[in-house]
């Protein structure tokens, strides 16, 4: 059922009331006024606080309200513009913010509810005026830290709540947000309201109504008209409008503008005219109702009103002629996703594809990492601006490393980036897989950013509680395809994940074009055949999304399709094109790509462009063979083409076995170890002298680029079937023949497994028997296994920044259990200096960070040396100077800011007005890419 002010507004435009200020000056009250008998110990002067007057002279602005609704008001607003704690601080007066709030509530609602009573068949209503404060949460207050921040998303969110609950308290109808001239103030306001109607299991309708700064038509936050409604649009609103700042007829072309766009009502509460020299207000009531009705007439509001200089009798005006005009018709929702910061983006499904630049993030740009952890927050925001000048519509922020507080510095950029018009004109995708940092950057986003991401990976519950916070914020969302069981790595289990998520979400509220669906774009061309299918699964998955979950865009990493090609540009950017081309017509959206790493479709070479399309699309099934002849042949790699399979007989065996493991091949491999252990009797030593260097060579090879994933995992398949060959021998004089057990698993918060089993399989080739816990993996059972298995060693995965915790509770539970088995850690987010400072400590056991998957079975083989122990010492020994290093070096920049900051006290105490902005500073372009990547890095 409609509730009775939906039933008022359906039928007909509602009167707003005029200014409180305006009529509250004519009353000539003294400061003894303001504080009554209550306050009159108070030495601050009060006079100018007229929230307190609620508390101290309750009579004058009932009379007010009263003189209002006697001249046709629908809706009066309370004596509350400035009665939150913050505003209030400056008269010493926080503490009775609620108690201000309840009453003024209660005396517009007993004012409101005496005219109901005498015209039953229109109501009145009441709405808690909630002002802006004087702090501003998206604009720095210093000139030399555009950092800092006056205030914070929370502090205000506080502040408000205790406001909003005195307002409800008091039998408020609406809350009135009003004068905003900084979004993310307003932003906060509207999640304190949504945090109190949960708490109070009802619904509070909301309006909202900003100030244009100037003539250019932005808020004083920098926002465009359109750009504020979409960043406050998420909330359910009453209405949206606009008031103060102009008179009716300087507003009017912004109402029209709003009245276009907005998919709710519209308000509109002008000024009495400009101001003239002395401040006051000249617009006659007969001449500013003329000028209102032009808006009427115009069809663009639904409730109208008066800001300052407007009295009873200019509301009394408008009164005349106000049923004369039928309210303006809500348009229907065309589902467009729409993102903003200081101005707006719209992604319609006729909408061009969307690039998203992934230069600040750090796992997308080392440069941008580096620069980050040391500090260097100026030059990583010229690396921003770079890629907006490159053509990026948004930009993808990401913190997430292991040697940066990526909360604290998620809030920093963004907060630098916002003092930067060309970079903050555009809108930013958050990108963590830490719920805390999410909100951070959450917190410091006046537009309507993109979270990237969530997942179902754990459970429903998580899944939908996040999302509702992020819907809370005003965010688009990215849902990755994860479910508790793991990857969507298939074309079918891509479209049950999506389609589920999708039902959850939409039936808890979310909107549709708010969802952007990544379906992970994985790695080809690995060498492994279940790998062979991921491109096109992808593609098929986007038509097969967009057919049947109306509304939703469609998002993906795609530096990871090529990363089996790393170390050759020239093929990874005509991948990335060619996927592009095809995913972006079977319906992707936007993508998350280097924008130097792509070539026009059209004019990359003809053979090039067959064997993508081949590999991408399964139509050979030597489609990777062949894309790497051509790539060695084309870089004149010093590892020999995998289909030349001839080998001279005149080398010496050692190299005639090397050189089959380089390329992969297995052909005259028996008769090869057969001449072996005619020299070497000991098939053992053939495995240790032969096999392993020559498998350490190809993993030396692989980090530095000069060999290919699929060539890796057919070295060590050809490894594998040499070490089967030679096992009768080693039966005869070495029991087991296996190297030992190996235990590795994902650690609990994480379920990318991809990388993880690649790792498995080469492990397993070198001759190592892998139990493999899977994903999800808790400290205590991975405990349990160890002690059941006695492993030579524990290798614990994790893609995402949380699993470095995880790390530490699996090595602090071996502690516990007095286990030293050694440790070896990989993932895209472990680095050797995390392990040494965070992980090594911890444990007594010797912990190996493998910085990919060539260095695990060398680790593997040091610990079973004869020099094991010494390997140990050595690794100890170089995290302790890890360590050391570490803290040299933070004192070394302890001591550089504090001279920085001196100096810019030194500058600040000089310069009496605001500098001009500094000459940009460039750094170069970096050209590599420290992708997170799903093998090699573990995930």
């Amino acid at each position: 059922m409609k509730s009775e002010i939906i039933q008022q507004l359906d039928a007909r435009i509602l009167l707003l009331d005029g200014a409180m200020g305006t009529m509250i000056q004519q009353y000539k009250l003294t400061d003894r006024d303001y504080k009554g008998n209550r306050f009159s110990d108070i030495t601050i002067e009060l006079k100018g606080c007229h929230d307190i007057l609620s508390l101290t002279c309750p009579d004058i602005i009932a009379d007010i309200h009263r003189k209002y609704l006697e001249a046709g008001a629908d809706i009066i607003t309370t004596n509350t513009f400035n009665a939150n704690t913050i505003s209030l601080r400056d008269y010493g007066l926080e503490d009775y913010s609620y108690e201000i709030n309840l009453e003024a509530a209660r005396i517009a609602r007993r004012e409101a509810d005496k005219i109901s009573a005498i015209t039953p068949s229109r109501p009145r209503f009441t709405a808690g005026t909630v002002g802006p404060t004087n702090k501003t949460s998206s604009m720095s207050a210093d000139i030399m830290n555009p950092a800092s921040r006056e205030v914070t998303f929370s502090e205000l969110v506080e502040a408000y709540k205790r406001q909003i609950e005195g307002l409800i308290d008091g039998g408020t109808d609406i809350i009135l947000i009003e004068t905003v001239f900084d979004t993310l103030n307003a932003k906060a306001a509207l999640y304190a309201v949504d945090e109190v109607a949960e708490c109070r299991g009802k619904e509070i309708p909301v309006m909202i109504s900003a100030t244009m700064y100037d003539s250019s038509g932005r808020t004083l936050s920098g926002q465009t008209l359109e750009a504020f409604y979409t960043s406050v649009s998420h909330a359910r609103l009453l209405s949206v409008g606009l008031n103060c700042a102009f008179g009716p007829s300087q507003l009017l072309p912004y109402a029209i503008r709003l009245a276009k766009i907005a998919e709710c009502r519209v308000s509109c509460h002008p000024n009495a005219g400009l101001p003239n020299a002395l401040g006051e207000y000249d617009e006659t009531p007969e001449a500013f109702a003329a000028k209102i009705e032009e808006y009427l007439k115009e069809g663009c509001v639904n409730i109208i009103g008066g800001c300052c200089g407007t009295t009873p009798r200019h509301i009394h005006e408008i009164s005349k002629f106000i049923d004369n005009y039928p309210p303006r018709e809500i348009p229907e929702r065309d589902h467009t996703l729409r993102l903003s910061n200081l101005e707006q983006l719209c992604i319609a499904p006729e909408s061009n594809f969307i690039n998203i630049g992934e230069r600040t993030n750090v796992a997308g740009s080392a440069k941008f990492a580096g620069l980050i952890r040391e500090g260097n927050f100026t030059e990583a925001v010229s690396i921003a601006r770079r890629q907006i000048e490159a053509g990026a519509q948004i930009i993808d922020v990401c913190m997430d490393d292991s040697m940066i507080n990526g909360a604290e510095a998620m809030q920093t950029f963004l907060n630098l980036i916002a003092s930067e018009p060309e970079i903050a004109r555009v809108p930013v995708m958050i990108d963590s897989s830490d719920w805390n940092v999410i909100e951070a950057g959450l917190r410091a986003c006046q537009g309507k950013c993109i979270v990237n991401s969530i997942s179902l990976k754990e459970g429903e519950e998580s899944f939908l509680s996040k999302a509702k916070r992020i819907r809370r914020y005003g965010a688009a969302l990215v849902v990755m395809l994860f479910d508790e069981e793991g990857q969507a790595d298939t074309y079918e289990k891509k479209c049950k994940v999506a389609e589920r998520s999708y039902r959850l979400l939409t039936q808890h509220g979310f909107p549709a074009e708010d969802i952007i669906f990544d379906p992970n774009i994985l790695t080809i061309a690995t060498g492994i055949a279940e790998h062979d299918s991921y491109a096109a699964d992808f593609i098929n998955a986007l038509r097969w999304i967009k057919e049947h979950l109306p509304h939703c865009h469609l998002s993906g990493g795609v530096s990871n399709l090529s990363f089996a090609f790393r170390g050759n540009n020239h093929i990874r950017e005509a991948m990335h094109s060619v996927f592009l081309f095809h995913a972006i017509a079977a319906g992707l959206d936007m993508a998350i790509v280097n924008s130097q790493m792509l070539r026009v479709y059209s004019e990359i070479e003809p053979q090039l462009l067959t064997l993508i399309e081949d590999l991408i699309f399964m139509r050979r099934p030597d489609a990777t063979e062949r894309l790497i002849e051509y790539s060695t042949s084309a870089t004149n790699d010093i590892v020999p083409s995998t289909t030349d399979e001839t080998i001279s007989e005149t080398l010496p065996v050692e190299q005639r076995i090397r050189r089959l493991l380089l390329k992969g091949i297995s052909d005259g491999l028996e008769n090869d170890l057969k001449e072996a252990q005619e020299q070497h009797p000991s098939a053992l030593k053939i495995i240790e002298s032969m096999l392993m260097p020559a498998m350490d060579e190809i993993g030396i090879l692989f980090g530095e680029g000069k060999m290919f994933l699929p060539q890796v995992i057919k070295s060590a398949r050809v490894l594998k079937e040499a070490i089967s060959i030679l096992a009768p021998s080693m039966k005869a004089t070495h029991s087991p023949i296996s190297h030992g057990k190996v235990l590795i698993a994902t650690v609990r918060g994480d379920i990318h497994d991809i990388g993880k089993n690649i790792v498995s399989l080469v492990v397993g080739c070198n001759g190592y028997e892998v139990t493999d816990l899977g994903v999800m993996a808790e400290a205590k059972m991975i405990a349990d296994k160890a002690e059941q298995l006695k492993p030579i060693a524990i290798m614990l995965s994790g893609l995402i920044t949380p699993s470095l915790n995880e790390m530490v509770e699996v090595c602090k539970e071996l502690e516990r259990r007095d286990i030293r088995i050694p440790v070896i850690i990989g993932g895209a987010t472990t680095t050797p200096l995390h392990t040494a400072l965070k992980i090594a400590p911890e444990y007594s056991g010797v912990v190996l960070h493998a910085p990919d998957a060539s260095y695990n079975s060398r680790f593997l083989a040091r610990l079973r040396s004869d020099d094991s122990q010494l390997f140990i010492e050595q690794t100890k020994a170089g995290q302790e100077k890890l360590r050391q290093d570490y803290q040299n070096s933070l004192s070394k920049s302890a001591r550089l800011l504090s001279i920085e900051a001196a100096r810019n006290k030194s500058i600040k105490k000089t310069v009496p007005s605001p500098m001009p902005k500094s000459t940009e500073r460039f750094v170069a372009i970096d050209f590599d890419i420290a992708e997170v990547e799903p093998f090699i890095n573990w995930d």
